[in-house]
């Protein structure tokens, strides 16, 4: 007969609860993928999930570059290949399809999209589905993120929606940015290997072309994007990009849970890519770090400059096309630094800028994860001027490092950024034109002759914290609510 104390203790680990399983999908991660903020947003969550005690399993493709000294490369059955590592308590797995994904780009080359990435991406999503069988991972949550993962909702439904082992998994979809939605010819339905008949308007089919990101909203358990205002947007016509309508129809399932960073990365305290270390309470050596990327870039080296620093894709959604527009005449009073790719258009506008103003403006037609960490550390303001944002992390990396954010008015930033004026940490613009962000430079380089004020600013938003225990709590709540949700077949 068991005692009572034992009886206890086996009683308590009866009733503890589960650990919640996540199988998390993305076609990028960093740090071993990255175009942008999602592959920031795919490596700093799971690391955040799992200290609040889930299980996190995440997928993505195996690139041409992607090197871990603990990667292991596992040939599996027919179902799938995959190699695998672990991070901060986080597996990652990576699908092996040389074909498909040892190439030089992740969508593309030479600014065009890969002719095959629908194949590319359908692939992976079934694959995806079959590593979790493969590792006896049964997830209470799929969690997928943009067009390139949205096929797996449609397969956990349609596929495998008599396969015991995933058809109890609920999916939530995250739209990081709408604009991007997968849309493809009609005559490559094929490629997704479902009866013709899902090619309709309650599901795939977009003027008459193939459109994944609608059928992943249309079958996902709950969708959320990446900030309450940005949530709001997208279901207008201004903002919702022909999907409004569908959007709205998942109104009572749609949330915005707002971004955050990864201080691990991203801190100045600890960072050791800037030239000279800083912490928040001891500012002094900003203005080091400013010099000596003044130098190193070739631009003048005056402390009495404003450098401004952008680190973007050079897209009509950051806000190019106004800010091109106001920097024939701002260069002549400000310092820029511009790191990004993009449209070629852009790109041949900003080096066109940089030779006319050689020692005031440096354009680097490249992403370099070094320089990008100098630029946030060494610039007084950071530019946003962006058209729309679904979220933004650049304003948050920028309050960390002491860096004030110009922003327009939209999306994400209004929930992260507000203006001096209004006690915030920012300076905003509310018009989406270049007069408007003309008059916000005015307000910059007034505030930068300000010392003591902008010193009062600078120590307030570093200290402005937007890390993601927070926002991990929030995305386990969306977790528990497509728990409850009834099974939908």
């Amino acid at each position: 007969m068991l005692s009572t104390r034992k009886i206890g203790v086996i009683s308590k680990v009866m009733s503890k609860k589960p650990q919640l399983k996540v199988l998390f999908a993305s076609s990028e991660v960093f740090p071993f993928a990255k175009t942008g903020g999602l592959a920031d947003v795919s490596s700093a969550l799971p690391k955040a999930l799992t200290l609040l005690g889930c299980q996190v399993a995440v997928c993505m493709p195996m690139y041409k570059n992607i090197v871990a000294d603990d990667l292991k490369i596992v040939n599996s059955s027919d179902r799938v290949s995959y190699a695998h590592c672990s991070r901060s308590g986080v597996d990652y797995y990576f699908i092996i399809h040389d074909d498909f994904f040892k190439r030089s780009g992740i969508y593309g080359e030479a600014n065009l999209d890969y002719t095959d990435n629908l194949d590319r991406f359908s692939f992976f999503s079934q694959a995806v589905l079959e590593l979790a069988k493969e590792l006896n991972f049964s997830p209470d949550i799929v969690h997928i993120n943009d067009w390139q993962t949205c096929l797996v909702a449609v397969y956990l439904k349609t596929l495998y929606a008599k396969d015991g082992f995933l058809n109890r998994a609920k999916t939530i979809l995250t739209i990081h940015n709408l604009a991007y939605q997968g849309i493809f010819e009609r005559n490559q339905f094929k490629s997704i290997g479902l009866p013709q008949t899902y090619f309709s308007q309650n599901c795939f089919e977009f003027y008459g072309k193939i459109n994944l990101l609608k059928a992943g909203i249309i079958f996902s358990d709950i969708v959320n994007t990446v900030s309450p205002s940005y949530a709001r947007e997208i279901q207008t016509k201004r903002h919702g990009c022909g999907l409004e309508g569908v959007l709205r129809n998942r109104k009572a399932d749609l949330y915005g849970v707002i971004n955050a960073i990864d201080y691990d990365i991203w801190n100045p305290a600890a960072d050791n890519f800037i030239y000279k270390k800083y912490s928040k309470d001891k500012l002094a050596n900003k203005a080091v770090n400013k010099a000596l990327i003044q130098k190193e870039l070739n631009l003048k080296v005056d402390s009495k400059e404003t450098l401004f620093g952008m680190v973007t894709r050079l897209a009509e959604q950051k806000g190019l096309d106004i800010l091109i527009t106001s920097l024939a005449r701002e260069l002549n009073r400000i310092q820029l630094i511009i790191i990004g790719v993009g449209e070629v258009l852009y790109h041949e506008k900003l080096k066109r800028l940089a030779e006319k103003f050689p020692h005031r403006f440096s354009f680097n037609e490249t992403y370099n994860e070094d320089l990008a960490h100098k630029v946030y550390a060494a610039s007084d303001f950071f530019l946003m001027p962006s058209r729309f944002e679904p979220c933004g992390l650049s304003q948050m990396i920028s309050y960390k490092y002491a860096t004030i954010p110009l922003v327009h008015h939209t999306g994400g930033l209004i929930d992260t950024v507000a203006d001096i004026e209004s006690s915030g940490g920012g300076i905003v613009f509310k018009k989406y034109d270049s007069k408007s962000l003309s008059f916000a430079f005015e307000r910059s380089l007034a505030l930068s002759g300000n010392k003591n004020e902008i010193l009062k600013i600078r120590q307030k938003i570093a200290g402005y914290n937007f890390s993601w225990q927070k926002t991990a709590k929030e995305y386990l709540e969306l977790y528990k609510k497509a728990e409850r949700l009834e099974v939908s077949l």
